[in-house]
């Protein structure tokens, strides 16, 4: 089962960052084949054994995953082990509104998934404290990685210029083309025609990534401290899902944040 590693955090702290590909599961059809996505519309018990496989491979406990409902929001929770299994088995379970997470607890792993939206792995070394954060067009308007980096500087001390961040494969500029009402939503932004240009005969296309990044140097973080991926899911659908590249109907890709069991 291949997946990708986040060696740019990997090497900074005894921690597992992962994002999963679409190959090396159960499913079948759209969803072929290591599809993590319960929602989706896929055979339930394929769903939990490719999870089941990641976290195995991974050495990420699916019983310490925690998860999100994902709504689009900019929902940012703190959780420890007390939610620890919250998602990870039974969508019911997951954290409702929720599309942020942080934690200073080594007893949870943070779990995000995705089809073109921007995971957005945090890492303060200094408090050790993580975050993971889902990202499409709408959350990234509303800041939610940025909510991300307030909610660990409230709870935890941490600083911006102490975090490290990386983000992840997602719909890249090259293949994100997007209407009047993004475009809109981007105007109040000083960086706003940075992240919004035109493509191909006229539309304009939205860079997620520089979005993300903008807004993490807004909250502090260094340049050199983050690392930005450059890795398109529509554009690699032999490696990815992608909502865009599919018409709408495929799987979901997994991003897992956690202390290694040996790093303590």
């Amino acid at each position: 089962m291949p997946f990708f590693r986040v060696s740019f955090l990997e090497k900074l702290a005894p921690v597992t960052a992962i994002f999963s590909t679409r190959q090396g599961g159960q499913s079948e059809g759209p969803y072929k084949s290591l599809n993590l996505g319960f929602h989706v519309g896929d055979d339930y018990a394929k769903v939990l054994a490719n999870r089941r496989l990641l976290a195995e491979v991974s050495g990420l406990p699916l019983e310490k995953w925690v998860a999100g409902e994902q709504v689009h929001g900019a929902k940012v929770a703190v959780v420890d082990s007390g939610q620890a299994g919250s998602g990870a088995e039974d969508p019911g379970t997951s954290l409702k509104g929720v599309d942020g997470l942080i934690t200073a607890d080594k007893g949870v792993v943070l779990a995000a998934f995705f089809a073109d939206c921007v995971p957005v792995y945090l890492l303060d070394v200094k408090r050790q404290v993580i975050g993971l954060v889902h990202a499409g067009w709408r959350g990234t308007v509303k800041r939610i990685a940025a909510r991300a980096v307030e909610l660990m500087n409230e709870v935890f001390g941490s600083r911006g210029r102490d975090c490290w961040a990386v983000v992840g494969p997602s719909i890249g500029p090259c293949c994100y083309e997007v209407g009047p009402e993004v475009e809109e939503s981007f105007k109040s932004f000083s960086w706003a025609g940075k992240v919004l240009k035109p493509g191909e005969g006229g539309r304009l296309h939205l860079d997620l990534w520089e979005a993300t990044r903008l807004t993490l140097l807004d909250m502090g973080l260094l340049p050199e401290r983050i690392a930005v991926a450059s890795l398109c899911t529509a554009c690699h659908s032999d490696i990815f899902f992608s909502h865009r590249g599919s018409g709408g109907h495929t799987g979901r890709l997994g991003a897992l944040l956690g202390w290694r069991l040996d790093g303590e």
